[in-house]
C-alpha cells in the first residue's frame, strides 16, 4: 500500500516523433522513504533514466518534474516542486525549486513526477492529466516569451490547465534558459535549454484526482501551527523588504560583490535598496500558491509597468556590473523574464565581459561597467544568441573563458560552471566551503552556509572546522527541505527541524519517521547527487573557486583583511570529505553507495 501523500508512480513521457508515450514508473515506498520527493527523488530519477555520458542536450536526457508528499496538503509554503536535469551549463547535476499552482495540478495528475524524454518532431506541447499525456504541435508559440505562451495555450485548451514554458532563449539553446510558470522560474543551470532542446515549449498540466493523507486531523492542526508561526520575526524581514533587504546589510559587512567580485562594496547600494524602492517604488506584495508568508514585492517601472524584484537579481544585474540606476535594473530584470535567462548566470557572464573588455580580450568596447544600456544590449545579444558576442556569452561563464583563454578562467565567477551568487567567499569563509563543494555549483540554495558566518558564532573571516561543520549542517538541512518540499523561509521557524519535520511527514504519510532517520535521508540525497556527478566524470579539482577568490586578498571597511588561500579552502575541503565519510578525492565507499538503491 503506497504511503500517504504519494501516488507511488512517476509519469515517464517519451515525446519523439508525432506523438506522445506515458509511460508509468513504479516507486515504492522504499525509493520514496529513501529519498521523500522533490530535489531527493528527482536524484534518484535521474540515476535511473539518465545514460551515464549523456549529452545534456540529446533526445535520451530526461527532464524531471517532480512533487513531493507535502503538495496538496494545507501546510504553508508546501506548493512546490523541483525541477532536475543534467545541466548543459555544468555538465552536472542540476536542479531549481518553483512555487507556483502548476506544482499543486502537476501532482494531482496522479504522479509523484513527470519526466520528459525525446525529441518531438516540432514545436510542441505535452498534456499530463489523470488519463495520461498526449503532444500537440504547437509551432505557433515560436519566439513567444514564457508569459505570452501560457496565455496562448490557455486559451486553446482552457482554463483548467496549469503552464510550465520556456521563453525563445530556451529555444535557441542559452545554457542558462529557465523554465517558467505563473511568473515565477525554475532558474538555475539551463532546464529551459533542456526542454528547447526537446522542441517542447510548455508542459501542461491538469489536477483530476486526490491525494490522500494518512492522518488528516494531525495534517490540519499541524497547518495551522505552521501558519501562526509563520507571522513571526523568522520571517519579518521577506514580508516587509523581501530578500532585497539584504543588499544594505550586505554591503555594510562587506560581502556584497561589485564589479565582478573586484570589490565588496558597492558605494551606489542605497539607490537600489529596499528600504529607498520601498518608499518611492512600491506597489504591491504578493505571495506564492499556498504561502503565508508574502516576500514577494512589486516595484513600479519607468515608463508604466510593475517588476518583482529579489535581492539576487538585483545583485546580479546592478553591483555585479557596476550598474546603479534602478529604471536599468529593472528593465533588465524584465528582460531575463520576457528572453527567459537567469539573472545571477547573466549577470555573472556579463560581468565577466565587461572586465574582458576592460583586460582588451574581447573587443566590444561599448560593453562597459556601470553601462545600463549597454547591459541591455549584451542580454539581447545573448537571447538572440547572435553577433558573435551573444553567441559567445550565451555558453555561459566558464566555456566562455574556454574560447577567450588569456587567463580569463581566473576571474569567471564560476564554480563547476554555475555563476556565483551575491555572497562575498572571501568574507563568507563557511560560505566558501559550500559553494566549493556542492554538487550543483556555486548555489546558495541548497547550501546556505552563509547562515553561519552571519550569525557571529564564528569568524567568518577564519575557514576551519567550524566552519566545515556549519557547511555540512546547512547543507543537510537543505536537502531534506528541498525534498519535503519547504521554502527555505520558514527555516527559522522551527526549533528543533528534523524533530518538526518528522512529525509532519508522520502525519501526511503514516510512516513512523524519525528525526535520525531524516538525517540519514539528508546525507543520502547529498552522497547521491555527488555519485551522480562523479558518474559524469566530476573530479576532487571541481570543488574549488576561482583564482581570483584564493589570489588576491579584499580590504574591508572595518579594517581587516579577507584572504581565502588556495591552501586554506583545500583543508577545509578535506574536511568536509572526512565529516561526509570520503576519500581523499571525495569518493565515497562503495557500502555507502549501496545504500543509495540507485539499481533497479
Amino acid at each position: 500500500m503506497t504511503a500517504g501523500g504519494y501516488f507511488g508512480q512517476a509519469m515517464v513521457v517519451d515525446v519523439s516523433g508525432a506523438g506522445a508515450t506515458g509511460t508509468p514508473l513504479e516507486l515504492d515506498d522504499q525509493v520514496l522513504r529513501a529519498y521523500l520527493g522533490g530535489v531527493g527523488l528527482g536524484t534518484w530519477l535521474l540515476h535511473r533514466l539518465a545514460p551515464p555520458g549523456v549529452d545534456p542536450l540529446a533526445p535520451e536526457a530526461p527532464l524531471a518534474f517532480v512533487f513531493s508528499p507535502l503538495v496538496g496538503t494545507p501546510l504553508t509554503t508546501s506548493a512546490k516542486f523541483a525541477v532536475l536535469a543534467k545541466s548543459p551549463l555544468t555538465g552536472m547535476i542540476t536542479d531549481a525549486l518553483a512555487s507556483s499552482q502548476f506544482a499543486i495540478s502537476g501532482k494531482l495528475t496522479g504522479n509523484d513526477a513527470i519526466v520528459v524524454r525525446g525529441r518531438a518532431d516540432e514545436l510542441s506541447v505535452v498534456l499530463v492529466d489523470a488519463s495520461g499525456a498526449r503532444l500537440e504541435a504547437a509551432p505557433e508559440l515560436a519566439g513567444m516569451p514564457a508569459a505570452e505562451a501560457e496565455s496562448a495555450v490557455r486559451e486553446r485548451f482552457g482554463r483548467g490547465w496549469r503552464t510550465a514554458a520556456i521563453g525563445s532563449a530556451g529555444e535557441r539553446g542559452v545554457r542558462y534558459a529557465t523554465i517558467s510558470h505563473d511568473g515565477r522560474h525554475a532558474g538555475r543551470g539551463g532546464l529551459g535549454a533542456v526542454l528547447g532542446a526537446k522542441n517542447i515549449k510548455a508542459v501542461l498540466v491538469k489536477a483530476g484526482t486526490r491525494v490522500d493523507v494518512a492522518d488528516p486531523a494531525a495534517v490540519l492542526a499541524a497547518a495551522k501551527s505552521l501558519r501562526e508561526r509563520s507571522f513571526g520575526p523568522a520571517t519579518a524581514k521577506y514580508r516587509e523588504l523581501g530578500t532585497l533587504a539584504n543588499l544594505l546589510a550586505f554591503n555594510a559587512v562587506s560581502t556584497l560583490p561589485t564589479r565582478n567580485f573586484t570589490a565588496a562594496t558597492f558605494a551606489e547600494a542605497p539607490r537600489l535598496a529596499a528600504e529607498e524602492l520601498h518608499e518611492m517604488r512600491g506597489v504591491a506584495r504578493n505571495s506564492c500558491a499556498s504561502c503565508s508568508i508574502g516576500c514577494e514585492h512589486i516595484y513600479s517601472r519607468k515608463g508604466g509597468g510593475s517588476q518583482r524584484m529579489e535581492y539576487e537579481n538585483v545583485f546580479a544585474l546592478g553591483p555585479l556590473c557596476g550598474v546603479s540606476d534602478p529604471d536599468d535594473v529593472f528593465a533588465a530584470s524584465a528582460r531575463c523574464d520576457e528572453l527567459g535567462i537567469d539573472t545571477i548566470s547573466a549577470g555573472g557572464t556579463i560581468a565577466w565581459a565587461m572586465e574582458c573588455v576592460e583586460r582588451g580580450l574581447i573587443d566590444a568596447p561599448w560593453l562597459r561597467f556601470g553601462d545600463g544600456p549597454a547591459l541591455l544590449r549584451a542580454l539581447d545579444l545573448i537571447g538572440s544568441r547572435s553577433d558573435g558576442l551573444g553567441e559567445l556569452l550565451s555558453l555561459g561563464s566558464r566555456a566562455a573563458a574556454a574560447v577567450v583563454g588569456q587567463g580569463s578562467i581566473d576571474f569567471a565567477p564560476q564554480v563547476k560552471g554555475l555563476e556565483l551568487p551575491g555572497y562575498e567567499p572571501r568574507s563568507l569563509q563557511s560560505m566558501a566551503l559550500g559553494l566549493a563543494v556542492n554538487a550543483r555549483g556555486a548555489d546558495h540554495n541548497r547550501s546556505g552556509a552563509y547562515e553561519a558566518d552571519l550569525s557571529g558564532d564564528l569568524d567568518r573571516l577564519t575557514g576551519g572546522s567550524a566552519h566545515v561543520a556549519a557547511a555540512i549542517g546547512t547543507e543537510d538541512r537543505a536537502a531534506v527541505m528541498d525534498s519535503m518540499i519547504l521554502c527555505k523561509f520558514l527555516r527559522g521557524v522551527f526549533t528543533e527541524p528534523f524533530d518538526e519535520w518528522a512529525t509532519l511527514l508522520r502525519s501526511v504519510t503514516g510512516w513512523d519517521v524519525t528525526a535520525d532517520e531524516l538525517r540519514a535521508v539528508a546525507r543520502r540525497i547529498v552522497l547521491a547527487k555527488r555519485v551522480f556527478n562523479l558518474r559524469e566524470g566530476a573530479t576532487t579539482d571541481d570543488d574549488t573557486l576561482p583564482r581570483r577568490m584564493l589570489d588576491t586578498p579584499l580590504e574591508l571597511g572595518s579594517g581587516r583583511t579577507a584572504t581565502l588561500t588556495a591552501e586554506r579552502l583545500r583543508s577545509m575541503v578535506e574536511g568536509y570529505y572526512t565529516g561526509r565519510g570520503l576519500d581523499v578525492e571525495g569518493r565515497p565507499d562503495p557500502s555507502d553507495v549501496a545504500d543509495l538503491l540507485l539499481t533497479p
